[in-house]
């Protein structure tokens, strides 16, 4: 059931009132909370009304970021797997072998199996530990994938796309690989095709929330396939109850992007009502963040949009990289504002563990940081950096220091290092929007005035650009040519940095795990425990 207006006010109203007197000493409660980490798939920048887009109102999502905390200056990877990895580890791509690209579905590698991950470290805390949604982190052996890694229960699928309401794969079909690519635990599940999956996992998730066992605290990671492109004959799939919510959106691909999001939108209201109603809201942290950029202007036959910001998904402009989050919790002593303190992805996992109990500082070779006060109080955050990435296949990086970020490289050859505005046009504002109270406006970037150059005063492919992304966050203004000083500064730390990388783990694809061999169903097809076959076969080197 969808959370109307009314309903987000509600909600807004009462999870607002538990941020102020009494229940603010819920800080010192005996049970460590329950934990709800929500990755959205390709969500942009301007995809959300928090962020002040004027097409796509997100009432739920907005009614959690105005009364929790907006991460203003929150990084993620430019693309899926990375980002995930580092939700899961702490520690940066470079460092577990995945910047480079994501895991293609017939591909024999994943996340390295002597990686100790999120779930792992929260289950030696007493968790109870669920996911439901995406995972994309391996699963060519029964080892790499969820319920062998530290999760008690898994929904959802093992690859990186697939059909929104059929849950078949078929990215590479006109290579012959296509197969069903959904589980419960590990078991294909055949009886959900016409189901749409945002609200499919929603509903899991629901239902995960009203058995849980209240007494133990409860960990729910929850990465939706909302709003990455399904498959290439239907990339983009919305109910149209949703579409028919958007006549004003004029171009048909944006439009039903906007359905998707809303969808969205609806069902992270659906898992925080049933959090409210199990009474578990007040005790609760809900983690909200996107995977990467989004896919904008037709980008993988998507609509997303980052704008004013440069660039789309997979690139290292602040388009691709600059993430959309917020966290939100009665826990929060200073709620209801915008942090503009550096933080990264690879801060989650050290912040989560500490919310459960543990010490983060005993955990080893982590690249993140518990920002926890900076999140809760405002106080400065321990970062003054973000490696957004080293791809030596490529060949680009990027790097921020402070204020200043350089970026070397382009992965289109410059095709997709522009600003893309949403496609369709608005003729008013949704009133919807205007339904949920806002402690401040939503967060806007602005841009500054663009140059006559700014098409041509930086060439990545041929010599390092620099800029201060405090002043010009869309990128509009090189400063390297007189800034050497700066430039070498800021190519010793992205050197600094690729002395510490570990090669990359990528493989091609094995035929062996097309799915017509597995009852066309993508499924694990190596097994490890196998001493016939060679080391390289075993772990996908």
């Amino acid at each position: 059931m969808a959370v109307d207006c009314k309903g987000a006010l509600f909600l807004l109203l009462f999870t607002a009132a538990l941020c102020d007197g009494s229940s603010s000493s819920k800080s010192t409660q005996d049970q460590p909370p329950h934990i709800i980490l929500i990755v959205a798939d390709d969500l942009g920048w301007n995809d959300v009304s928090f962020h002040g887009s004027d097409q796509i109102p997100t009432p739920n999502l907005d009614s959690l970021a105005y009364s929790g905390v907006i991460l203003g200056n929150y990084y993620v990877s430019p693309i899926c797997t990375p980002t995930r990895s580092a939700i899961m580890t702490g520690r940066h791509p470079i460092h577990t072998g995945l910047q480079h690209f994501v895991i293609v579905s017939a591909q024999p590698y994943g996340l390295a199996l002597n990686e100790t991950i999120l779930p792992q470290y929260l289950k030696q805390l007493g968790y109870t530990t669920r996911m439901v949604g995406k995972w994309h982190l391996g699963m060519y052996a029964w080892e790499y994938t969820p319920t062998y890694r530290g999760f008690d229960s898994f929904f959802g699928y093992y690859t990186g796309a697939e059909g929104y309401v059929d849950h078949v794969n078929g990215i590479h079909a006109s290579l012959g690989y296509k197969g069903l690519d959904l589980r419960n635990g590990t078991e294909p599940v055949w009886t959900e095709n016409g189901t749409y999956s945002t609200e499919l996992f929603a509903t899991e998730a629901e239902r995960i929330i009203a058995s849980h066992n209240t007494s133990k605290p409860l960990f729910l990671y929850l990465p939706h396939q909302a709003v990455h492109s399904g498959n290439p004959d239907n990339p983009l799939q919305a109910p149209q109850k949703y579409i028919d919510k958007f006549p004003h959106i004029q171009h048909p691909g944006r439009r039903t992007f906007a359905a998707m999001v809303s969808a969205l939108d609806d069902a992270v209201g659906n898992v925080t009502k049933a959090l409210s109603a199990r009474g578990m809201l007040e005790n609760s942290v809900i983690i909200f963040t996107t995977d990467n950029g989004g896919p904008a202007a037709g980008f993988d036959q998507n609509y997303a949009s980052n704008w004013p910001l440069r660039g789309v998904k997979n690139t290292l402009w602040e388009g691709g990289v600059h993430g959309t989050g917020f966290v939100h919790s009665p826990l929060i002593k200073q709620p209801r504002r915008t942090t503009h303190g550096l933080l990264h992805v690879c801060d989650l996992l050290p912040t989560i563990y500490e919310l459960a109990g543990g010490d983060s500082t005993e955990l080893k070779n982590l690249d993140g940081t518990n920002v926890w006060e900076t999140i809760s109080r405002g106080v400065q955050s321990p970062r003054v950096e973000v490696l957004h990435n080293i791809d030596p296949k490529r060949k680009t990086a990027a790097l921020r220091y402070g204020d200043y970020k350089i970026i070397l490289g382009e992965a289109y050859k410059g095709a997709w290092d522009g600003w893309y505005p949403p496609e369709g046009v608005t003729t008013n504002h949704s009133e919807e929007t205007n339904h949920v109270p806002r402690w401040s406006g939503p967060l806007k970037i602005k841009c500054g005035e663009k140059p006559a150059n700014v098409s041509t005063n930086c060439k990545p492919r041929d010599n390092p650009c620099v800029f201060n992304i405090k002043e010009d966050p869309c990128e509009f203004n090189n400063i390297a040519d007189w800034n050497k000083p700066l430039v070498d500064f800021l190519m010793g730390r992205l050197e600094a940095y690729s002395e510490t990388a570990v090669p990359i783990r990528n493989q091609p694809t094995d035929p062996r795990g097309n799915p017509k061999y597995h009852g066309g169903v993508w499924s694990p097809w190596i097994n490890l425990t196998d001493t016939s076959m060679s080391t390289n076969e075993l772990y996908g080197q």
